[in-house]
C-alpha cells in the first residue's frame, strides 16, 4: 500500500492551482482558525479547485490527497496510519491537510479526529450532505465549520467571462447592455464551471447519471430507477410549482407517500434539489403543508425537465432562489390568500419579502406579484418589500409600503444586499 500511495501522491502533486481559474468566495477566517473546514456541493461544483485554490495560499501545501481516484478502491480506515506515515516520509513534518472526496472511505472521521485532536488544520470536501453531517455530528461535533459551494454565481460567471463590471458600468448604456446580454446567457447555460466550457448537453447527462446512480441509488442501495427517473423529470418540470408526497406519489406510480419523502430526502442529500416550506411558526405544519422544489442550476432544469418558452418566470425564479441560498439565507414561501414567493427568516422574524416574474408589464401580472408581495409584507410588518425581474426598474410606494422592482441582473451583482 505504501508504494502505491507514493505513486498516487506523486502523480496529485500536479493537481495543483491555475491561475486562469475563477477565485471563488470563501471566508479567510477559515484559513486560520483551529476548526476543520468542511466544503460541501453538488458533484463537479468546483469543490476540488477551491480546495486547491486554498491550498495555493497556504505555506503548507503538499499533505494532499483526492480518493476520488480508482487506485484508491482498497483504500480502507485503517490505511490512513500508512498515508499519515507516507506523507510525512515524502514531505517531512507538516500541520496542515488537504483531503478531496473523502466521504468515499467510510470510517475517515475517527482519522480526521485525531489530526485535529492533534493540533493540526485539516480541510476536506465532500458530495453528500447527509453522509457528512452524520459523520461529522457523531464525531466531530464542536470541531468543525462547513462551507456549501455551489456552481458559479451571476458575478463569478461575468469574472469566468473576463467581464468584471465596475460599479459605474451598471449604470451606463453600454456596459448595462453588455451585462444584460450574458446574463441571458446565463440564464441558459447556468454555472456548472466545465459545461461552461464546452456547453456539450451529454456533459449534463453525465453529471446526472453519476448523481442518480452513485449518490442516489447505489449509496442508498435502491434499484427502482424508473421511479426516481420520473420523479427528477416531473420536479424539473414543475420547478418552484407546490406538490406534496401523495401527489407526487401518484404522478410516478408509487403507493406509498414515504417512500417518495425517502427518495426526496436521498436526491437532496446530493444538492441536486432543494425543497422549501411555506411559513408557519408551528413546524408541524410547516412539514405538513405542500413545498415547492428547486433545482442547484438552471442548465440542469432545461436539460432533464420539460418547460414551454412562456415559463421563463420559473427559471428566474430557480436563480434567484439558488443565489439565496448561496448567500446563506433560510427561506421559505408565502400562501395565504395572494402568495409570494420568497421570505427571508432570521432568528425568529421573516425580514424580508421577494416576488420573482420575468415580465412586469402587464396590468393583471403588476395587480398579482403587488398584491402578494403587500400581503405578506403586511402579515409580518414589513415596510419595504422586493420585486425581482428580468428587466424593469422601478419603485413603488403605497400606505406606508415601498416596493423596489429591480431586475434579477443588478441585484444578483449587489454583492448580499437583500
Amino acid at each position: 500500500m505504501k508504494e502505491l500511495l507514493k505513486s498516487i501522491l506523486f502523480d496529485q502533486q500536479k493537481l495543483g492551482w491555475n491561475t486562469r481559474n475563477v477565485r471563488r468566495d470563501f471566508s479567510p477566517a477559515y484559513l486560520y482558525n483551529q476548526e476543520i473546514v468542511v466544503i460541501t456541493g453538488i458533484r463537479r461544483c468546483g469543490k476540488s479547485t477551491l480546495l486547491q485554490q486554498i491550498r495555493s495560499e497556504q505555506s503548507e501545501k503538499d499533505y494532499f490527497i483526492n480518493f476520488d481516484d480508482e487506485r484508491l478502491i482498497q483504500f480502507r480506515v485503517e490505511d490512513f496510519q500508512i498515508l499519515y506515515e507516507t506523507f510525512i516520509e515524502l514531505f517531512g513534518v507538516q500541520k496542515t491537510f488537504y483531503f478531496d472526496e473523502i466521504q468515499n472511505i467510510a470510517g475517515w472521521e475517527r482519522f480526521v479526529r485525531r489530526l485535529h485532536d492533534y493540533g493540526n488544520k485539516v480541510f476536506i470536501t465532500g458530495s453528500n450532505a447527509n453522509m457528512l453531517s452524520r459523520e461529522l455530528g457523531t464525531h466531530l461535533t464542536g470541531r468543525y465549520v462547513s462551507h456549501e459551494l455551489y456552481p458559479f454565481s451571476f458575478r463569478e460567471f461575468l469574472e469566468y467571462k473576463g467581464k468584471v463590471p465596475l460599479p459605474s458600468e451598471i449604470y451606463s448604456t453600454e456596459g448595462k447592455s453588455e451585462i444584460k446580454a450574458l446574463f441571458s446567457q446565463y440564464f441558459s447555460v447556468g454555472g456548472f464551471p466545465v459545461f461552461l466550457e464546452n456547453q456539450n448537453d451529454n456533459y449534463i447527462k453525465s453529471l446526472y447519471e453519476n448523481i442518480l446512480y452513485r449518490d442516489v441509488m447505489v449509496r442508498n442501495n435502491l434499484t427502482n430507477e424508473k421511479e426516481i427517473m420520473e420523479l427528477v423529470y416531473y420536479l424539473a418540470s414543475n420547478v418552484s410549482r407546490l406538490s406534496s408526497f401523495n401527489s407526487l406519489a401518484k404522478t410516478i406510480g408509487v403507493k406509498n407517500a414515504s417512500t417518495v419523502s425517502n427518495y426526496l430526502q436521498f436526491i437532496q442529500n446530493t444538492y441536486l434539489i432543494f425543497q422549501i416550506n411555506k411559513f408557519d411558526f408551528s413546524l408541524k405544519k410547516q412539514i405538513q403543508n405542500t413545498k415547492k422544489t428547486y433545482f442547484i442550476d438552471q442548465a440542469l432544469i432545461t436539460r432533464l425537465g420539460f418547460l414551454f418558452s412562456e415559463e421563463k418566470g420559473r427559471l428566474l425564479e430557480n436563480i434567484v432562489f439558488v443565489e439565496l441560498k448561496r448567500r446563506g439565507h433560510e427561506v421559505y414561501y408565502f400562501s395565504a390568500k395572494n402568495e409570494c414567493d420568497f421570505l427571508i427568516r432570521r432568528g425568529n422574524q421573516i425580514t424580508t419579502a421577494i416576488q420573482v416574474c420575468f415580465s412586469f408589464d402587464t396590468q393583471e401580472t403588476k395587480t398579482r406579484e403587488i398584491n402578494g408581495i403587500r400581503e405578506a409584507m403586511k402579515t409580518y410588518s414589513l415596510s419595504e418589500g422586493l420585486i425581482l425581474t428580468n428587466d424593469t426598474e422601478e419603485e413603488i410606494t403605497s400606505d406606508s409600503q415601498t416596493i423596489r422592482v429591480v431586475p434579477v441582473w443588478k441585484w444578483a451583482l449587489q454583492n448580499n444586499e437583500k
